[in-house]
């Protein structure tokens, strides 16, 4: 078993119980967006960017869940991205940390600047996003089939 205890000591993490169906909603809103993102990146880079965020952050949410914990306090998003380092090991470092920039560009895109994200970035996130999703999906649906 995955030790999750440091984020729990540090008041960022509590166990808690839940179904395969919240776990496979946030999976749902993951694909969900990630269809969204392709859609309206012809008129908004910016906000395919964020939307394509959101979805690694909704498939994060989905791991977090089915390993039976859920976010306290301030910085949710920055703690969903700690948790999946311990989760998923440093195999997928490279794409976690891909995560957490977009976390902080996301930010300063939707309450500070217009213009930070170009079209080539938005495009690399959503190509991104769409591996993610399919991996922490393929970790988690099997899990759900089986009882």
């Amino acid at each position: 078993m995955t030790d999750y205890s440091r984020l729990v000591d540090e008041g960022r993490v509590k166990a808690g119980r839940f179904s395969r169906d919240q776990v496979d909603d946030c999976l749902r809103i993951a694909e969900r967006d990630l269809e969204t993102a392709h859609t309206v990146f012809e008129n908004s880079p910016e906000w395919a960017f964020n939307i394509a965020y959101n979805a690694m952050h909704q498939a994060g949410r989905a791991f977090l869940f089915r390993e039976g914990f859920r976010t306290l306090g301030e910085g949710h998003h920055a703690t969903v991205v700690r948790f999946l380092e311990i989760g998923l090991g440093s195999r997928h470092q490279d794409a976690l940390d891909l995560m957490d920039r977009m976390r902080r560009k996301r930010n300063r895109a939707t309450y500070d600047r217009v213009g930070t994200i170009s079209r080539k970035e938005a495009n690399e996130a959503i190509s991104a996003a769409r591996r993610f999703v399919a991996e922490i999906a393929g970790r988690i649906r099997p899990q759900n089939r089986q009882g």
